[in-house]
């Protein structure tokens, strides 16, 4: 009997302190990334799987995978994710509860850094007449997959400029769309996507292509005063076949974003593991898109508040 006893006890002491053992090696911090294959999961699960964060002692990180940016945006703002990737236009409709058929304001997302840039894109034939968007109307073209950031940043634009319902809109992915532009089927198709992209590659290799100028129609219609989260950028020249000049265009970014409760100095230990040189070269290493996650770029395309942690991680870099 006392042998028994004496074994009970010591078992229950062991549950005890393997319980504080285990909360002392830290608390689980979840990270919503995005879709299997996508670049939202690639930021997630990098940042997972570097080893020094995976040495941090005082919490683990874990990447989960979602249906990308608004699932990330509910699930940020409600606590059920620590951190995500949200593009910063959903991050200021959602804050200013401007988002399609949801008036909910999701104020508990505040932004940590700046990752990538998806810029809009808009093909051509070399030679077809079209110029500008205005002489898209009447013609068929290539939307985005209908539900994608894609097709939602077409209609916005398209609609802010007056021509959505005035083109034969073709909803499908970039290289179904580079496919059916190559047979003649598409007049033109839109991407919102990292540059240089496969699709506008595989369609250059079919015809001789030309990107149209969507910065100045966004600079005159008043595009960037209505929708603050868009920045400014140009297409390089050379970057595809045949397009000898830089192209003007504009951006959504990419943002990497904490519920409010995250602790500072979670946030804070984060940037500053994942902000030095062999952190950077990790992400660079995972996927090349990463290369405009630096220093310099940390704040590009943020307008709404901010982490605690991050502005102090920030302002000690000199970026804020």
């Amino acid at each position: 009997m006392k042998k028994s006893l004496f074994i009970t006890i010591m078992s229950a002491l062991f549950l005890v302190f393997s319980m504080v053992g285990s909360a002392q090696a830290g608390k689980r911090i979840v990270f919503g990334g995005g879709p299997a294959g996508g670049t939202f999961q690639v930021v997630a699960n990098a940042i997972q799987t570097y080893k020094p964060v995976k040495e941090i002692k005082d919490f683990t990180v874990k990447a989960q995978s979602s249906a990308g940016s608004v699932e990330n945006l509910r699930k940020v703002n409600s606590g059920r994710s620590d951190f995500g990737v949200v593009y910063s236009g959903h991050v200021y409709l959602g804050r200013n509860g401007k988002m399609k058929n949801d008036t909910k304001k999701y104020e508990n997302v505040l932004a940590v850094s700046f990752l990538y840039g998806a810029p809009a894109q808009l093909v051509v034939r070399k030679g077809s007449g079209i110029k500008s968007t205005k002489d898209l109307v009447g013609k068929k073209v290539g939307v985005g997959n209908a539900g994608s950031g894609a097709f939602a940043n077409c209609e916005l634009f398209f609609t802010h400029l007056g021509i959505w319902d005035k083109i034969e809109r073709n909803a499908m992915g970039y290289n179904d769309a580079a496919a059916a532009f190559g047979n003649n089927q598409l007049d033109a198709f839109w991407l919102f996507t990292a540059f240089p992209s496969g699709a506008v590659i595989m369609a250059a290799q079919t015809n001789d292509i030309e990107l149209i100028d969507l910065g100045a129609d966004a600079e005159a219609s008043g595009f960037y005063e209505e929708y603050p989260y868009f920045s400014k950028l140009a297409v390089p020249a050379g970057t595809y076949k045949g397009v000898d000049t830089d192209t003007p265009s504009f951006q959504d970014s990419a943002l990497w974003v904490a519920n409010a409760d995250v602790p500072e100095e979670v946030v804070y230990k984060l940037l500053s593991t994942i902000y030095t040189d062999e952190g950077l070269a990790h992400m660079v290493g995972q996927k090349k898109t990463f290369k405009s996650m630096t220093v310099e770029n940390a704040v590009n395309g943020i307008v709404t508040p901010m982490h605690p942690g991050a502005i102090r991680f920030w302002k000690e870099k000199g970026v804020l």
